[in-house]
């Protein structure tokens, strides 16, 4: 039995309650009765709202996987339908969003986006930390550099590698910032004359950049300073300068490394990266958010033998033009993602049922912020005052709505100034999809960032039209005509409601944490596409992708993309179904193993040790970022193709047995690691990824989350009190 607490009709597990009581309440201004009774208030009144929207959804997804089964597809008739039953709506009339006190990270700069998992102090510390990063570093440990002709990394610092490294960023800087003449791989010297920056090359000439506007700072003597600040497209760049240190004495002009302005912004998740199923567990995140917001959260880490620890890195300072100087940003500015509107935990039960953990979560989360939000912290987050939730998983604008008048009462009950918790509206489910500029005007004074979360996206796509036939291959899906529509509609849409210069455009993760190269080649389509945000799995990604935004200048792109017109709502509405199901024998298996190793390779480590987001080998053992999202479309297109008898309930018995000995086997080093093959019986990992296929079709629009949930549940014990 969990130890509760009983606060009026809440009942309040013990760890929540403590954690509340000791450590969010003290400095908030708020008492404990005061907040017990409104927090109350709020689930009581907001509860059979939640309970109603999600009714909704299970009636349209039944009335729609009913016409599917009566119906041929046809586009026409098919819009018709779902205009008749309340899925697609009238668009609203043009308007402009009024979002006010939005800092500028959020508002003007274009950059990348981390997302980490907030049950990690670690995690969270080096995304918080990764507004800085180093450009040598991450082109030196990853692919971006080859290893060919004696380049290899090592153990030690390799100097042929380190020249390649060193050449890539001396041809990036000319670039971005080309001097009037000659090249900074040329430069024997950086001086400060005149308040302008003088180079000198190793012909003895002297020159300085082709854009003068772009030195902003340095630090040191002007005669010799030890570094120099450039920008452009409103992201900073320092030439770290040292003739003394390891590699600048191997730089004609001392030059040790470039230091990037990276994640301008990061997403510390409470949903869909971490595994967070009771009190317990979000305690974990609720305390380390706590710390972010009060500036106080440290980590004491073993590296080389020494006990390092970890704290939110300092503002920057730099000696300005004007004699004075300047406090350049030191952390990324933080968003919170809470869960959506879905789930319940067991951490609160109201007459002996579990809370929804939406409504919880924005009850507890704002109290966590008081001292941001109040600036009476050092480090400060927000510098306007504001509170950013990026809100996952809703469905169409009441839904969208719900959340507003949820975080209104969320301010009211705790005496925080109306608007001041903000809303990032995440493009991932059809019927927001469909109903966009909807969504956006049901938050239009609070919206700070929309974006496209294809992968979920992918999922609901799927489910949403399961009954009507098999859809095409998992990696065939990314090339349909609906996703296109997607990604541009959703910018589209953004731009046309005011979002330009007051929030965010976002798009979505890059998956393969180790291939850098292959990163830094595509992802430039990001804000090519007029994105002023994109996510990416890690601080080093955070630095390479940093090298689009001075490449490409979103506020232009944007600018041009108004212009255009956008893809058609008939696209968006075309399912991703197969022309023909012709495959071969080894195409169905190959597609089968692929997607249940990913299966297996994920659940298991969720539902055995709680780790919500983590880099699984896939088949080919190429490690591949997984979280729910990923693992909602792997399970979804399983179960389509098991509807619609493209393959066999034993045949996908017979993989996933196969792949969970793969995956046993990828995992054979891990200490903490219990094998799926032992037992398939009475292994509830096994079990969960084979009810996420099995009973894949009759789960709420084909979340995973549900199983999972119980699964881990289970294996900690829990049988609810």
């Amino acid at each position: 039995m969990t130890a509760r607490i009983q606060k009026g009709k809440l009942a309040i597990a013990k760890e929540l309650y403590d954690f509340i009581e000791n450590e969010a309440l003290p400095g908030s201004g708020l008492d404990s009765e005061t907040y017990w009774k409104n927090f109350e208030q709020v689930v009581v009144d907001l509860s059979p709202k939640n309970k109603a929207l999600l009714a909704k959804r299970d009636e349209l997804q039944a009335k729609i996987d009913e016409w599917h089964r009566n119906n041929k597809f046809e586009l026409g008739a098919y819009k018709a339908f779902l205009t008749e039953i309340g899925y697609l709506l009238p668009e609203v009339e043009d308007f402009q969003i009024t979002t006010e006190n939005v800092d500028e990270e959020i508002a003007l700069l274009a950059g990348p986006q981390l997302v980490v998992p907030v049950r990690n102090a670690r995690y969270c510390l080096n995304a918080a930390n990764a507004r800085w990063g180093s450009l040598y570093d991450a082109l030196y440990g990853f692919d971006v550099i080859s290893e060919e002709g004696g380049a290899e990394k090592g153990k030690g610092y390799n100097p042929v590698r380190g020249a390649k490294v060193i050449e890539f960023a001396k041809n990036f800087l000319n670039e971005v910032f080309p001097l009037a003449q000659g090249s900074h791989a040329d430069a024997t010297k950086y001086a400060i004359e005149q308040n302008k920056l003088a180079v000198t090359l190793k012909d003895g000439t002297k020159t300085g950049l082709a854009h003068e506007a772009q030195f902003v700072g340095f630090n040191g003597e002007e005669a010799n300073p030890s570094e120099v600040v450039l920008l452009s497209n409103g992201l900073h760049i320092i030439i770290e300068i040292d003739a003394n240190s390891t590699i600048g004495q191997t730089d004609l002009a001392g030059v040790k490394d470039l230091t990037l302005e990276a994640a301008v912004t990061t997403i510390q998740d409470l949903e869909d990266s971490v595994a967070a199923v009771d009190a317990e567990e979000k305690v974990e995140g609720y305390r380390n958010w706590l710390g972010l917001m009060k500036g106080t959260l440290q980590e004491s880490i073993e590296k080389n033998g020494k006990t390092v620890v970890r704290a939110l890195s300092k503002d920057r300072e730099i000696k300005n033009l004007i004699g004075g100087k300047t406090k350049l940003h030191g952390r990324s500015l933080m968003l919170l993602r809470n869960v959506g509107h879905l789930m319940t935990n067991p951490a609160i039960l109201v007459d002996g049922e579990e809370i929804f953990e939406g409504i919880m979560d924005a009850l507890v989360t704002p109290l966590l912020s008081v001292a941001d939000i109040r600036s009476t912290n050092e480090n400060k987050n927000s510098r306007k005052g504001s509170m950013y939730i990026v809100k996952p998983k809703m469905h169409g604008p009441e839904e969208v709505a719900f959340a507003v008048e949820l975080f209104e009462r969320a301010e009211q009950a705790l005496g925080l100034p109306a608007k001041s918790v903000k809303i990032g509206i995440m493009d991932e489910e059809r019927r927001t999809s469909v109903n966009l500029k909807n969504c956006i005007a049901a938050a239009k004074d609070r919206t700070i960032f929309i974006n496209t979360g294809f992968m979920d996206r992918t999922g609901d796509e799927i489910h949403t039209s399961m009954e009507a036939a098999p859809v095409v291959r998992k990696e065939a899906v990314k090339t349909q005509k609906w996703i296109a529509a997607y990604e541009n509609r959703n910018v589209a849409i953004g731009l046309k409601c005011g979002l330009q210069g007051k929030a965010q455009i976002g798009k979505g993760m890059w998956p393969k944490p180790d291939s850098m190269k292959d990163m830094l080649a595509t992802k430039a389509a990001h804000p090519n596409a007029g994105a002023s945000c994109a996510w990416v799995p890690s601080p080093t990604g955070a630095v390479l992708h940093a090298m689009h935004y001075h490449q490409v200048n979103v506020k232009a792109r944007q600018d041009q993309l108004k212009a255009e017109e956008m893809l058609s709502l008939d696209d968006l509405l075309t399912p991703p179904f197969a022309p023909e199901t012709n495959w071969s024998a080894e195409e169905i298996n190959n597609e089968l193993e692929n997607n249940c190793q990913g299966i297996l390779g994920y659940v298991v480590r969720w539902v055995d040790l709680g780790v919500g987001c983590s880099k699984v080998p896939d088949i080919n053992n190429v490690g591949l970022m997984e979280d729910r999202a990923t693992l909602r479309i792997s399970s979804q297109h399983v179960a389509n193709w098991l509807r619609h008898g493209i393959v066999t309930r034993e045949q996908v018995e017979e993989v996933l047995k196969r792949m969970a000995k793969i995956v046993d086997e990828q995992n054979a080093n891990d200490p903490l690691y219990k094998p799926m093959a032992a037992d398939f019986e009475t292994n509830i990992a096994f079990q969960a990824a084979s009810d996420l296929i099995f009973k894949g079709c009759e789960q709420p629009s084909g979340y995973t989350e549900p199983l999972l949930h119980a699964a881990r549940l289970k294996l900690k014990g829990y049988t609810g009190d």
